[in-house]
């Protein structure tokens, strides 16, 4: 089994900045990608970035957040600047691990952080 445990959420004002951090732990042969979703109240889970051979973004975010990864740590990270209303959301870390030389990928998910932006 693995674990993701994320950090770094909170309450800023519009224009601040935040980062998120998200560290997996537990069974871990390679982590293949990385990344943040978000889901506000009444929507789906949106993507918000991935880190894998490659990076993406969802362009609402593209130009103020950028993700990052500390392979030797298994850990993701979020910088978010530029914070917008209407980035508030629930933020959930994901990551496809494979946990052996024989298994497969499998994802897992974090337990979600709340970001909210208010003045």
């Amino acid at each position: 089994q693995v674990q993701l445990v994320e950090s770094g959420g909170g309450l800023v004002q519009p224009g601040g900045s935040l980062r998120l951090s998200c560290a997996a732990s537990g069974r871990i042969f390679r982590i293949n990608i990385m990344g943040w979703f978000r889901q506000a109240p009444g929507k789906q889970r949106d993507l918000v970035a991935v880190s894998g051979v490659s990076t993406n973004y969802a362009d609402s975010v593209k130009g103020r957040f950028t993700i990052s990864r500390d392979n030797a740590k298994n850990t993701v990270y979020l910088q978010m600047n530029s914070l917008k209303p209407e980035d508030t959301a629930t933020y959930y870390c994901y990551a496809l691990v494979v946990s052996s030389q024989t298994s497969a990928p499998q994802v897992y998910w974090g337990q979600g952080t709340q970001v909210t932006v208010s003045a």
